[in-house]
C-alpha cells in the first residue's frame, strides 16, 4: 500500500515543529542556567573572587607586634618595650636602563654616607653591611618582601630622610618596639628573657605550636623575639599582641605597582606583678653584701669561704602573693638585647642565667671545681623539725606532754653496726618535749622519737612508713610543684625511697627526721614555712596581680588559691610554734615584730668525699598574725643562724617599711638608715658567738 502523500507531508511538519520546539526548549535551558550562573558569580561568589583576585595582586607582609610591659606591684616598669625607627628598603625592579642590583647598590653608597654623616657611630654601617641587609640574592626573603636595613635611627638620619624622601626610591621608615630591661636588674630571672623566634621554633614544643596558626596577625614571624624563660614565656601570648600589615600591590613579576597600605599592629596587655621593686632590689643588696661578708669573716662560726650564691623568697601567708624572688649573682638582662647573648656574656653569665630559686644553679665554677661544691636545691637541714614534730604527734607517735632524755646521741642499726645520731658539738639537753627539741634543735629527738618509731611501726593500711612520710612531705610542698606555673621548675630530689631500697627504712627515716633525706628548692621552702603560719593552707605562689590592656582596662585580676589543706589539732601547730619562737638566731636584734623561725645547716656530699655545710632559714612574722613567710638558702653558707638569717631580717625591714607587716609601711623604718642597721644587726662579735652557737645546731651523722 502506498503512503499518502498529504499524510506524510503533515508528519513531516509536525516532527520538525517537534524538532524546532525541543531546540528552542534546550536553548532556553541553557540560557537559564547561564543566567543563573552569572547571578551566583555576581551576587554570590562575587566578593569571594574579588577577594581572590586581590589576594593575587596584593602581597601582604606581617609587622612585628609591640609587646607588653612588665611592672611591679607599684606600677614601677621592669621590662617594658619603646619604639624605635628603622629604615626598610625595597628593592626596585630592573629597567632598561639599570637592574635592580645596581640600583640597590646605587642606594647603598648613598646610604652609608648620610648613615656615617648624621647617625650614631657605635651604630654605623658600610656599603658590604647594608648590601648584606638588601639581601639581594633572596636567601632571606622573596623579591616582594622590604629590608630592614637598619634599626635606631638618630632624630638627624630620620629628619634627614623625611625631608629628602624623594632622593631615595624603594625607602620607607618604620616604627619598631625595642625590649628594655630596668638598669637596676630587678628579679631579671624571674622576669626572663627574649630570643629570636626562628632561633627555638623547632626546638621549643610551644613554639613548635605556633607554626599551625593561620591567622596573620597572630602568626610569629622569623626575626620576632619571644620569651623564652621566666614571666616573658609564660604570659608570652599575654604580652605579645598582634601583627601589623603592610601590603603590597604587585604585578605579575612581583613588582610593587601601586601604594602600600599599613594596619598598625596590635599592643599586647601589661603585666603588674607581685614583686616590689624596692622589697626585691633589698633582698638583693642583702645577699650580694652577706655573701661578702661570710667569705671573708673571722668569726669562726660566721666564716662561710665558698659562699658564692644566695637564694630568697618572701612569700605573703595569707595571699601567696611573692613580693620578693632572688637568684643571686644575677645580671644584666640588657645582654640579651636583639634577642640573642654574645658568647663574651655568655662565658660570664651562663651559670646566673638561671632562676635558682626553682632549679639547679652552680656557682661560678669551673667544671672541675662544680661537683665539689652543692648547687641551689638543698637539703633542708634542721629547718625540717617543726614538720618532723608535726608527723610525730599527728601519727599518735608521742604527745604534747611526752618527755624525751636527750642524753646527746641516738643509736640505731644492728649490734655492732649502730650508727650514731648526734647534737652538735656533743650537747646533752635532758628531758625535752617537742617544742623544745625544735628550740634547741635536738637530732636524736627527732631520730627517736619519730624517725625510728615511725620505721618501727611499719605499714598502716597499705601504706608503708616511708611512704606515710613521704605523704607529709608532699602535702607540706616538698617534692611536688609549688604550682607557680615557671618553666623549668624543679620538684626537689627525694632520697628516701633509695635510701629504705639500699639500705632500711628505719636509715631512711631517722635520717630524714633532721632534713638529710631530700633536697628541695627555696621556693618550695617558702610555700612550706607559709603553711606553718596558716597552720595547714598550701597557698599557691602568685606572681602577677593584674593583666591590663592599653587602655588600662583589667583583663584579669588576682584571686589566692588554697591547692591543699592540712588539717591537725590546734595544739600541734601550738607545740611547733612555742619552740619556733626560742630559735637563737643572728641578725634580729631590736626586730620590733614577734616572729617564728628555724635555722638549718644541712649537711651534704660533695666530690672527693667531703661534707659541704648549708645555711638555711625559714620564717614568718608577726606570730600572732602571721603576714609575711622568708626562706633563705646560702650553699656553702655555713651555719643558717650566720649564713642566712640575717638576709632574711633585711627582708622582713624591707617589707614592713614598704608594705608594712601589721597592714600599712612602717614609715619610721623606711625614712631611717635601714641598711647600715641592719649590717650592724647582722655581725655578731667573737665574744658572744660562741655562746649562741650553742644555740644553733649543726646536723652531724657520726657513723
Amino acid at each position: 500500500m502506498q503512503d499518502d502523500p498529504q499524510k506524510r507531508e503533515i508528519d513531516n511538519r509536525r516532527n520538525f515543529s517537534f524538532r524546532l520546539n525541543f531546540f528552542f526548549f534546550i536553548t532556553f535551558a541553557l540560557f537559564s542556567l547561564l543566567i543563573v550562573r552569572l547571578a551566583v558569580l555576581q551576587f554570590v561568589e562575587g566578593p569571594t573572587l574579588n577577594a581572590k583576585g586581590v589576594d593575587i595582586s596584593t602581597r601582604s607582609n606581617q609587622i612585628p607586634p609591640i609587646r607588653g610591659n612588665i611592672y611591679d606591684s607599684n606600677g614601677y616598669p621592669i621590662a617594658y618595650s619603646t619604639s624605635t625607627q628603622s629604615l626598610y628598603y625595597n628593592i626596585q625592579p630592573s629597567t632598561k636602563a639599570k637592574k635592580y642590583d645596581a640600583a640597590a647598590r646605587e642606594t647603598a653608597e648613598k646610604l652609608a654616607k648620610i648613615f656615617e654623616k648624621y647617625g650614631d657611630p657605635e651604630n654605623a654601617m658600610t656599603v658590604d653591611d647594608i648590601l648584606f641587609q638588601m639581601d639581594l640574592e633572596f636567601s632571606r626573603n622573596v623579591l616582594s618582601v622590604p629590608r630592614r636595613i637598619k634599626s635606631g635611627l638618630t632624630n638627624a638620619e630620620i629628619a634627614y630622610f623625611m625631608e629628602n624622601k624623594s632622593e631615595f626610591t624603594g625607602i620607607d621608615i618604620m616604627e619598631e618596639s625595642v625590649r628594655n630591661y630596668d638598669k637596676s636588674s630587678i628579679a631579671v630571672q624571674l622576669v626572663g628573657y627574649l630570643k629570636k623566634y626562628k632561633g627555638v621554633r623547632t626546638t621549643n614544643d610551644f613554639y613548635k605550636t605556633k607554626l599551625e596558626e593561620t591567622d596573620p596577625t597572630l602568626q610569629y614571624l622569623e626575626e620576632e623575639e619571644v620569651g623564652l624563660d621566666g614571666l616573658e614565656f609564660m604570659y608570652q601570648d599575654v604580652l605579645r599582641g598582634k601583627n601589623g600589615l603592610k601590603s603590597y600591590p604587585v604585578n605579575s613579576k612581583e613588582h610593587i605597582i601601586g601604594p602600600v597600605r599599613i594596619t598598625n599592629p596590635e599592643k599586647g596587655a601589661n603585666l603588674y606583678l607581685t614583686i616590689n621593686k624596692d622589697v626585691q632590689l633589698k633582698t638583693e643588696e642583702a645577699i650580694m653584701t652577706h655573701l661578702e661578708k661570710i667569705r671573708t669573716s673571722k668569726n669562726r662560726y660566721e666564716y662561710a669561704p665558698y659562699a658564692q650564691t644566695g637564694f630568697a623568697v618572701a612569700m605573703e601567708v595569707d595571699t601567696g602573693k611573692v613580693v620578693a624572688m632572688a637568684s643571686m649573682p644575677d645580671y644584666d638582662p640588657n645582654i640579651w638585647a636583639g634577642g640573642s647573648i654574645s658568647t663574651k656574656d655568655y662565658e660570664n653569665f651562663g651559670y646566673v642565667l638561671p632562676n635558682g630559686t626553682i632549679r639547679t644553679v652552680y656557682g661560678p665554677y669551673t667544671d672541675e671545681e662544680r661537683g665539689k661544691h652543692p648547687s641551689s636545691i638543698v637539703p633542708l637541714g634542721s629547718t625540717v623539725k617543726p614538720l618532723t614534730v608535726l608527723i610525730g604527734l599527728n601519727e599518735k607517735l608521742f604527745s604534747t606532754t611526752t618527755r624525751y632524755n636527750d642524753t646527746g646521741a641516738f643509736y640505731f642499726g644492728a649490734e655492732g653496726h649502730q650508727r650514731r645520731i648526734g647534737n652538735s658539738e656533743g650537747k646533752v639537753f635532758g628531758s625535752i618535749d617537742g617544742a623544745a627539741a625544735i628550740a634547741n634543735s635536738s637530732n636524736p629527738f627527732m631520730a627517736a622519737m619519730v624517725g625510728n618509731k615511725l620505721a618501727a611501726r611499719g605499714t598502716v593500711d597499705g601504706k608503708s612508713a616511708v611512704e606515710i612520710w613521704d605523704s607529709y612531705m608532699k602535702m607540706f610542698g616538698l617534692g611536688v610543684s609549688t604550682e607557680s606555673g615557671l618553666p623549668g621548675e624543679s620538684l626537689g630530689v627525694i632520697d628516701y625511697f633509695h635510701e629504705a631500697k639500699s639500705a632500711s627504712t628505719q636509715s631512711a627515716l631517722v635520717f630524714s627526721s633532721f632534713g638529710q633525706q631530700g633536697r628541695y628548692t627555696t621556693l618550695q621552702l617558702a610555700q612550706y614555712v607559709s603553711m606553718l603560719a596558716n597552720h595547714g593552707q598550701r597557698m599557691k605562689p602568685q606572681f602577677v596581680n593584674e593583666i591590663k590592656d592599653t587602655e588600662g582596662n583589667v583583663i584579669q585580676g588576682f584571686t589566692p588559691e588554697v591547692l591543699n589543706t592540712v588539717d591537725m589539732p590546734e595544739q600541734y601547730w601550738e607545740e611547733i610554734e612555742a619552740g619556733m619562737s626560742q630559735v637563737k638566731v643572728q641578725g634580729f636584734e631590736g626586730f620590733q615584730h614577734s616572729y617564728n623561725r628555724k635555722t638549718g645547716t644541712s649537711e651534704q656530699a660533695v666530690a672527693g668525699g667531703e661534707i659541704a655545710n648549708n645555711a638555711v632559714f625559714i620564717a614568718y612574722a608577726p606570730a600572732d598574725k602571721p603576714k609575711l613567710a622568708v626562706a633563705v638558702v646560702v650553699p656553702d653558707g655555713g651555719f643558717g643562724s650566720f649564713g642566712a638569717a640575717p638576709i632574711a631580717r633585711q627582708i622582713f625591714d624591707a617589707y614592713d617599711a614598704e608594705i608594712g607587716l601589721t597592714g600599712t609601711p612602717n614609715t619610721a623604718l623606711k625614712a631611717a638608715q635601714t641598711q647600715t642597721a641592719s649590717g650592724a644587726n647582722g655581725a655578731a662579735g667573737a665574744d658572744d658567738a660562741a655562746a649562741v652557737t650553742t644555740n644553733e645546731q649543726t646536723e652531724t651523722t657520726e657513723q
